[in-house]
């Protein structure tokens, strides 16, 4: 169902380790996600409200608390978001969902467990665990038109990059740099983005291992449909599985991006931690921003 241009939207945005989403909730069956062009107007940095994407709240079936709906910052429907399911339980867990303890939600990159922390003052998510489920280095599953996801090469401008594609619900790209810090991320990013070996596109991950602790990597990302932010948590979990993969890390991963750090502990699936930040909730009218 789409929503009307007509009718206002009533969002929670918030944050998780500086990748920021608004959430709208729908738990009542009866609303569901905006157009894709409205959507990206909210997300908008300069003419709407700004996020790198907006999460609807759908009711859950089949023992799921809910079903979480991701579409990117540019409006198009994606799998998943490890940053945004904790972004989803932070307003779930406030709505009434789960047990307080546990949420089961259902994404289009298959079912997720997400364990809340709660601040015992007021009852907020502050923390969440998010079991992200099997990494998968499968090219029909990630999926990846080539022989191999590994030892990838890609050229642009004079730089050869190199690295692994990975599937953790959504297909990614990880290439290892010497310093993310002065990869052009911004410049080469869209490009590997739209390689032509990745028929739905994919994330792209630039990273490096710590100089100065084990197990830890450094990332920045460019995330599909969205363009460069400060976090990805599916990102930082290829990343991880990838670098785990070669050997460079342990079975659990501290991964430093610009919006923070995320823990991954990799087994027969990845589970995700990192904080949640509440912003501010908004009502929109969506006529005037579509104007």
């Amino acid at each position: 169902m789409v929503v009307p241009v007509t009718a206002p939207l009533t969002l929670a945005k918030l944050h998780a380790t500086g990748n920021d989403f608004l959430v709208q909730v729908a738990l009542d069956g009866t609303s569901g996600p905006p157009a894709p062009d409205v959507v990206a107007g909210l997300c908008d940095r300069h003419r709407g409200v700004g996020a790198d994407g907006l999460i609807t709240i759908e009711p859950g079936t089949e023992g799921a608390d809910c079903v979480m709906v991701l579409h990117n910052a540019d409006g198009g429907r994606a799998e998943m978001s490890g940053n945004g399911a904790r972004c989803l339980a932070w307003v779930a867990h406030r709505e009434g969902a789960g047990d307080g303890k546990r949420l089961i939600v259902d994404t289009d990159g298959g079912r997720r467990e997400i364990d809340l922390e709660l601040d015992p003052a007021t009852d907020a998510v502050v923390h969440a665990t998010v079991d992200m489920g099997p990494v998968t280095f499968d090219p029909i599953e990630i999926p990846l038109h080539a022989p191999s996801p590994f030892d990838l090469e890609a050229t642009f401008h004079g730089t050869t990059y190199r690295g692994d594609a990975a599937g953790v619900g959504n297909p990614h790209l990880v290439l290892f740099v010497e310093d993310p810090a002065t990869a052009r991320v911004t410049q080469h990013g869209p490009r590997l983005e739209h390689d032509e070996r990745f028929p739905n596109r994919t994330n792209v991950e630039f990273i490096a291992l710590s100089p100065t602790e084990p197990d830890a990597l450094i990332m920045r990302v460019w995330e599909r449909g969205v363009g460069e932010t400060l976090s990805c948590g599916t990102g930082a979990c290829a990343s991880a599985a990838v670098a785990h993969h070669r050997g460079l890390v342990g079975d659990r991963v501290v991964v430093h991006v610009p919006g923070g750090d995320l823990t991954i502990d990799l087994g027969t699936t990845l589970r995700l931690g990192g904080p949640v930040q509440h912003v501010f909730d908004v009502d929109v009218d969506l006529e005037g921003l579509c104007r």
